[in-house]
């Protein structure tokens, strides 16, 4: 054999291999959605999901989701955006998921009794769920946060009120207030057209639920599509007047401001809360994108507006004090449900590359670990670690990147 040809061929069968490797389908993260068989006695008989970014620190905050009715865990988690944050931001993700054996169309029960009272039901194993992250993947108990969509997000507000000690903040996604409604015959009216209470008599439902309860409340989130007719937007005015009473702030907005996707932003003190949706419908409000502030999937139950998920996750700090989105802010003006967007958010950011797997690596702004490559900061996978892949790279703090394809 000819002398070049000894180190020609190896060096074209290696090319040969790396090309063929290229078109082999990777998972887009090394971590999954696991189930969790036993996380306690379990008294509301629900299945319990957990995702656990790659290289999540000792006393990371642990955010639980819950899907709402006809969803499941699996589907919140894919399209709701919390994982892409997760992932970004190093938090862990609890998942609680409805049986049907519990309720036909997967509901969590928000509105029988026994299972939204302190130290029982489906209430208990939630918290049961908390304790089990708690104890086996050290995330931090003071760091805890609850979220849902629908029957979930009644659920958000059932942890929040009788659990106050476990959790520092909520997001209730188009939902209701506690005790909007104590049977499966009152739920519908509560859904719509609504209950109306005063904010005194709503807040002592919450105030009932852990009586003599004295330390420090959850600041509370709620978000709400204004052309919701399956949960009344009736409901955010509620909810509102509950949480401004138990938290002891005024109904009347310290400030509101305009965000992108129609949302308009109503604060009570910084206790309170309310993002109202132009023209949304009974969803969760998402973005889908690679940029920063983009997330989730749209579809049934999923409206392209906002990516609730950034919002939640930068008021509750997740992000590591990255910088916070900007929004044209009028101190005393009252919110308008059908407010336009003035103001995008701006993170900060620095240099955006598209360049191979192989040039990022040598350039210090992804790693190699295993024969694939991750984004350094973010850690989000990249594919194998070539000269063939492509990715865009986006800086968005100090060694920290995130794969920006559409925007380099």
């Amino acid at each position: 054999m000819p002398r070049i040809l000894r180190f020609v061929l190896p060096a074209l069968a290696a090319v040969a291999t790396a090309i063929a490797l290229t078109v082999v389908s990777t998972p887009a993260y090394a971590a999954t959605l696991t189930t969790v068989s036993s996380f306690g006695s379990n008294p509301g008989n629900l299945s319990m999901y957990s995702y656990r970014p790659d290289g999540l620190p000792a006393n990371a905050p642990l955010v639980v989701a819950m899907h709402g009715c006809t969803q499941n865990a699996t589907d919140y988690f894919t399209n709701s955006g919390w994982r892409k944050y997760a992932d970004l931001w190093r938090f862990a993700l609890v998942l609680p998921e409805q049986k049907s054996a519990n309720n036909s169309t997967s509901c969590f029960n928000w509105f029988e009794t026994g299972d939204t009272a302190r130290g029982g039901g489906e209430a208990l194993s939630v918290k049961q769920m908390v304790d089990y992250a708690a104890t086996n993947y050290q995330v931090d108990r003071g760091r805890v946060y609850v979220t849902g969509l629908s029957a979930g997000a009644a659920m958000t507000a059932v942890m929040l009120a009788t659990y106050p000690d476990v959790f520092a903040g909520g997001a209730i996604m188009a939902g209701l207030p506690y005790r909007c409604a104590t049977s499966m015959t009152n739920a519908f009216s509560c859904m719509n057209p609504g209950v109306d209470k005063t904010p005194a008599a709503w807040g002592d439902l919450v105030r009932g639920a852990y009586s003599g309860y004295s330390g420090t409340r959850p600041r509370v989130s709620i978000w709400h599509g204004t052309s919701d007719t399956t949960v009344a937007p009736a409901n955010a005015t509620e909810l509102r007047d509950q949480w401004t009473n138990v938290l002891g702030v005024s109904q009347t907005p310290t400030s509101t401001s305009s965000l992108p996707g129609g949302t308009s932003l109503a604060n009570y003190g910084d206790k309170v809360k309310v993002y109202l949706v132009s023209g949304m419908t009974h969803a969760t409000p998402v973005d889908p994108g690679s940029a920063t502030e983009q997330c989730g999937t749209a579809g049934t139950y999923y409206k392209d507006t906002i990516c609730s998920s950034y919002y939640q996750a930068l008021d509750w700090g997740l992000n590591g004090g990255a910088p916070s989105p900007t929004a044209t802010a009028s101190p005393t003006a009252s919110p308008s449900p059908t407010a336009s967007p003035t103001a995008s958010p701006t993170p900060t950011a620095g240099p955006c590359v598209r360049a191979s797997n192989y040039a990022h690596v040598t350039a210090g702004r992804a790693h190699m670990s295993g024969g694939y490559t991750y984004a350094n900061g973010s850690n989000q996978a990249m594919g194998l670690y070539n000269v063939f892949t492509t990715h865009g790279l986006q800086q968005t703090g100090p060694n920290f990147y995130v794969v920006a394809d559409t925007a380099c």
